[in-house]
Protein backbone atom coordinates (compact mmCIF):
# COMPACT_ATOMS: atom_id res chain seq x y z
CA UNK A 1 0.00 0.00 0.00
CA UNK A 2 1.40 3.68 -0.77
CA UNK A 3 1.75 5.98 2.09
CA UNK A 4 -0.75 9.08 2.04
CA UNK A 5 3.10 11.34 1.69
CA UNK A 6 4.00 8.75 -1.28
CA UNK A 7 0.68 8.79 -2.79
CA UNK A 8 0.38 12.65 -2.51
CA UNK A 9 3.42 12.87 -4.36
CA UNK A 10 2.53 10.45 -6.99
CA UNK A 11 -0.17 12.39 -7.42
CA UNK A 12 1.78 16.00 -7.46
CA UNK A 13 4.12 14.22 -10.23
CA UNK A 14 0.59 12.79 -12.60
CA UNK A 15 -0.81 16.28 -12.38
CA UNK A 16 2.53 17.92 -13.54
CA UNK A 17 2.75 15.20 -16.33
CA UNK A 18 -0.83 16.34 -17.32
CA UNK A 19 -0.84 19.76 -16.69
CA UNK A 20 0.15 20.16 -20.49
CA UNK A 21 -2.14 17.52 -22.01
CA UNK A 22 0.89 15.03 -22.85
CA UNK A 23 -0.63 11.69 -24.11
CA UNK A 24 1.84 9.29 -23.92
CA UNK A 25 -0.35 7.43 -26.67
CA UNK A 26 -0.17 10.54 -28.72
CA UNK A 27 3.55 10.79 -28.23
CA UNK A 28 4.36 6.93 -29.36
CA UNK A 29 2.35 8.02 -32.72
CA UNK A 30 3.82 10.77 -33.41
CA UNK A 31 7.60 8.48 -32.74
CA UNK A 32 8.98 10.45 -30.11
CA UNK A 33 10.17 7.50 -28.48
CA UNK A 34 12.24 5.84 -31.47
CA UNK A 35 15.89 6.48 -30.77
CA UNK A 36 19.12 5.64 -33.18
CA UNK A 37 20.16 2.21 -33.45
CA UNK A 38 21.78 0.99 -30.36
CA UNK A 39 25.48 1.33 -31.65
CA UNK A 40 25.20 5.03 -32.28
CA UNK A 41 23.75 6.57 -28.77
CA UNK A 42 25.57 8.28 -26.05
CA UNK A 43 26.21 6.96 -22.86
CA UNK A 44 24.51 10.10 -21.00
CA UNK A 45 21.13 9.68 -22.92
CA UNK A 46 20.95 5.98 -20.70
CA UNK A 47 18.65 7.16 -17.81
CA UNK A 48 16.26 8.42 -20.23
CA UNK A 49 16.35 5.28 -21.99
CA UNK A 50 12.90 2.26 -21.45
CA UNK A 51 15.01 -0.87 -23.57
CA UNK A 52 15.64 -1.72 -27.40
CA UNK A 53 13.51 -2.65 -30.13
CA UNK A 54 14.61 -4.57 -33.38
CA UNK A 55 18.32 -3.05 -32.68
CA UNK A 56 16.35 0.44 -31.82
CA UNK A 57 17.05 2.21 -28.47
CA UNK A 58 13.52 3.21 -27.30
CA UNK A 59 13.32 6.72 -25.45
CA UNK A 60 11.51 6.44 -21.94
CA UNK A 61 7.64 8.66 -22.77
CA UNK A 62 7.47 9.13 -18.95
CA UNK A 63 10.99 10.78 -18.88
CA UNK A 64 10.12 12.63 -21.85
CA UNK A 65 6.59 13.76 -20.06
CA UNK A 66 8.56 14.91 -17.27
CA UNK A 67 11.02 16.86 -19.31
CA UNK A 68 9.15 18.19 -21.55
CA UNK A 69 7.06 19.61 -18.62
CA UNK A 70 9.74 21.41 -17.16
CA UNK A 71 10.47 22.98 -21.00
CA UNK A 72 7.39 24.07 -21.28
CA UNK A 73 7.00 25.58 -17.43
CA UNK A 74 9.73 27.31 -18.32
CA UNK A 75 8.29 28.57 -21.48
CA UNK A 76 5.79 30.03 -20.03
CA UNK A 77 8.14 31.98 -17.83
CA UNK A 78 9.66 33.51 -20.58
CA UNK A 79 6.41 34.87 -22.25
CA UNK A 80 4.54 35.94 -18.72
CA UNK A 81 7.98 37.85 -18.48
CA UNK A 82 8.50 39.36 -21.88
CA UNK A 83 11.67 36.97 -22.51
CA UNK A 84 12.92 36.20 -25.66
CA UNK A 85 12.58 32.54 -27.20
CA UNK A 86 14.92 31.70 -30.46
CA UNK A 87 13.68 28.95 -32.46
CA UNK A 88 16.25 26.65 -34.24
CA UNK A 89 15.84 23.89 -36.18
CA UNK A 90 17.63 23.75 -39.44
CA UNK A 91 17.33 20.21 -40.32
CA UNK A 92 15.20 19.60 -44.09
CA UNK A 93 12.23 18.33 -41.63
CA UNK A 94 12.31 20.79 -39.18
CA UNK A 95 12.62 23.81 -41.89
CA UNK A 96 8.89 24.81 -42.73
CA UNK A 97 7.82 24.00 -39.25
CA UNK A 98 10.04 25.66 -37.26
CA UNK A 99 9.13 29.32 -39.82
CA UNK A 100 5.58 28.45 -39.30
CA UNK A 101 5.62 28.19 -35.32
CA UNK A 102 8.02 31.38 -35.26
CA UNK A 103 5.54 33.21 -37.36
CA UNK A 104 2.53 32.66 -35.84
CA UNK A 105 3.98 33.06 -32.46
CA UNK A 106 5.88 36.35 -33.27
CA UNK A 107 9.02 34.30 -31.93
CA UNK A 108 12.40 34.84 -34.09
CA UNK A 109 13.61 31.62 -35.81
CA UNK A 110 16.56 29.97 -37.76
CA UNK A 111 15.63 27.33 -39.93
CA UNK A 112 18.22 27.68 -42.77
CA UNK A 113 21.83 27.29 -41.41
CA UNK A 114 22.82 28.70 -38.17
CA UNK A 115 25.99 31.43 -39.09
CA UNK A 116 28.94 31.32 -37.08
CA UNK A 117 29.33 34.12 -34.26
CA UNK A 118 25.41 34.41 -34.03
CA UNK A 119 25.88 34.79 -30.99
CA UNK A 120 29.78 35.00 -30.29
CA UNK A 121 30.09 38.01 -32.52
CA UNK A 122 26.61 38.95 -32.12
CA UNK A 123 26.92 43.18 -33.04
CA UNK A 124 28.41 42.02 -36.47
CA UNK A 125 25.54 39.66 -36.86
CA UNK A 126 23.22 42.47 -35.80
CA UNK A 127 24.31 45.03 -38.53
CA UNK A 128 24.08 42.60 -41.15
CA UNK A 129 20.37 42.70 -40.13
CA UNK A 130 20.35 46.35 -40.15
CA UNK A 131 21.41 46.36 -43.46
CA UNK A 132 19.19 43.70 -44.86
CA UNK A 133 15.89 45.92 -43.15
CA UNK A 134 17.37 49.02 -44.17
CA UNK A 135 17.79 47.39 -47.89
CA UNK A 136 13.79 46.47 -47.65
CA UNK A 137 12.78 49.63 -46.72
CA UNK A 138 14.65 51.45 -49.62
CA UNK A 139 12.83 49.00 -52.14
CA UNK A 140 9.63 49.08 -50.90
CA UNK A 141 10.12 52.74 -50.81
CA UNK A 142 10.85 52.79 -54.35
CA UNK A 143 13.95 54.33 -53.84
CA UNK A 144 15.68 52.00 -56.43
CA UNK A 145 13.58 52.45 -59.04
CA UNK A 146 15.68 54.79 -60.83
CA UNK A 147 18.29 52.29 -61.30
CA UNK A 148 19.23 49.95 -64.35
CA UNK A 149 17.71 46.46 -64.48
CA UNK A 150 21.27 45.30 -64.32
CA UNK A 151 21.60 47.36 -60.83
CA UNK A 152 18.22 45.82 -59.24
CA UNK A 153 18.80 42.76 -60.22
CA UNK A 154 22.21 42.75 -58.52
CA UNK A 155 20.09 44.20 -55.46
CA UNK A 156 17.50 41.54 -55.63
CA UNK A 157 20.10 38.87 -55.70
CA UNK A 158 21.49 40.33 -52.56
CA UNK A 159 18.52 40.73 -50.74
CA UNK A 160 17.26 37.18 -51.70
CA UNK A 161 20.76 35.67 -50.13
CA UNK A 162 20.27 38.31 -47.01
CA UNK A 163 16.20 36.97 -46.57
CA UNK A 164 17.91 33.31 -46.03
CA UNK A 165 20.12 34.42 -43.44
CA UNK A 166 18.01 36.86 -41.77
CA UNK A 167 13.96 36.87 -41.93
CA UNK A 168 13.52 35.12 -38.91
CA UNK A 169 15.79 36.69 -37.06
CA UNK A 170 15.26 40.62 -38.55
CA UNK A 171 13.88 41.90 -35.04
CA UNK A 172 16.44 40.47 -32.80
CA UNK A 173 17.99 43.55 -31.05
CA UNK A 174 20.12 41.91 -28.65
CA UNK A 175 20.80 37.89 -27.70
CA UNK A 176 17.71 36.11 -27.09
CA UNK A 177 17.51 34.85 -23.24
CA UNK A 178 16.93 30.95 -24.27
CA UNK A 179 17.09 28.81 -27.22
CA UNK A 180 14.95 26.05 -28.63
CA UNK A 181 17.41 23.65 -30.54
CA UNK A 182 15.02 20.71 -32.30
CA UNK A 183 18.61 18.82 -33.44
CA UNK A 184 21.36 19.26 -31.08
CA UNK A 185 23.08 16.85 -33.03
CA UNK A 186 22.67 18.91 -36.38
CA UNK A 187 22.82 22.35 -34.56
CA UNK A 188 25.68 21.96 -32.43
CA UNK A 189 27.11 25.27 -33.00
CA UNK A 190 23.93 26.63 -31.60
CA UNK A 191 24.28 24.99 -28.52
CA UNK A 192 27.70 25.62 -28.76
CA UNK A 193 27.74 29.70 -28.87
CA UNK A 194 24.47 29.43 -26.49
CA UNK A 195 26.50 27.68 -23.86
CA UNK A 196 29.75 30.26 -23.96
CA UNK A 197 27.26 33.36 -23.97
CA UNK A 198 25.08 31.69 -21.40
CA UNK A 199 21.85 31.65 -23.00
CA UNK A 200 19.59 29.00 -21.56
CA UNK A 201 19.09 25.65 -24.10
CA UNK A 202 16.05 23.82 -24.52
CA UNK A 203 17.01 20.95 -26.60
CA UNK A 204 15.31 17.20 -28.20
CA UNK A 205 18.14 15.15 -27.12
CA UNK A 206 18.02 11.81 -29.69
CA UNK A 207 19.49 8.90 -28.19
CA UNK A 208 22.71 10.00 -29.88
CA UNK A 209 23.54 13.39 -28.31
CA UNK A 210 24.67 14.18 -24.52
CA UNK A 211 21.57 15.69 -22.71
CA UNK A 212 23.20 17.18 -20.22
CA UNK A 213 24.47 20.34 -23.03
CA UNK A 214 20.68 21.95 -22.64
CA UNK A 215 19.50 22.90 -19.72
CA UNK A 216 16.12 21.67 -19.98
CA UNK A 217 16.60 18.48 -22.53
CA UNK A 218 13.50 16.78 -23.78
CA UNK A 219 14.38 13.19 -24.80
CA UNK A 220 12.91 12.31 -27.77
CA UNK A 221 13.49 11.90 -31.88
CA UNK A 222 14.52 14.66 -33.66
CA UNK A 223 14.14 13.32 -37.00
CA UNK A 224 10.88 12.81 -37.37
CA UNK A 225 8.40 15.01 -38.55
CA UNK A 226 5.71 14.38 -36.08
CA UNK A 227 7.97 13.92 -33.10
CA UNK A 228 9.12 17.76 -34.33
CA UNK A 229 5.22 18.68 -34.76
CA UNK A 230 4.26 17.28 -31.34
CA UNK A 231 6.41 18.99 -29.64
CA UNK A 232 6.32 22.21 -31.26
CA UNK A 233 2.66 22.13 -30.95
CA UNK A 234 3.25 21.91 -27.50
CA UNK A 235 5.28 24.85 -27.51
CA UNK A 236 2.97 26.96 -29.67
CA UNK A 237 0.24 26.68 -27.04
CA UNK A 238 1.69 27.83 -24.31
CA UNK A 239 3.21 31.32 -25.93
CA UNK A 240 -0.40 31.23 -27.55
CA UNK A 241 -1.97 31.09 -24.26
CA UNK A 242 0.39 32.78 -22.38
CA UNK A 243 -0.09 35.50 -24.72
CA UNK A 244 -3.14 36.74 -24.81
CA UNK A 245 -3.04 36.86 -20.98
Amino acid sequence: MISPSKYDKLKFIMASNNEFNLDSKEMAEAGINLGHKDSRWHPKIKPYLQGTKNGIHLIDLEKTKEKLTEALKFIEELILNNKVLLLVGTEVQAKDLVKEVGEECKLPYINERWLGGTFTNFQTIKKRIDYFNSLEKKREAGEFDRYTKKERAKIDEELKRLRVNFEGIRTLEALPDAILVLSMKKDDLAVKEARERGVKIIGIADTNVNPELADFPIPGNDGAVTSIQYILNKVKEVVLSKRTK
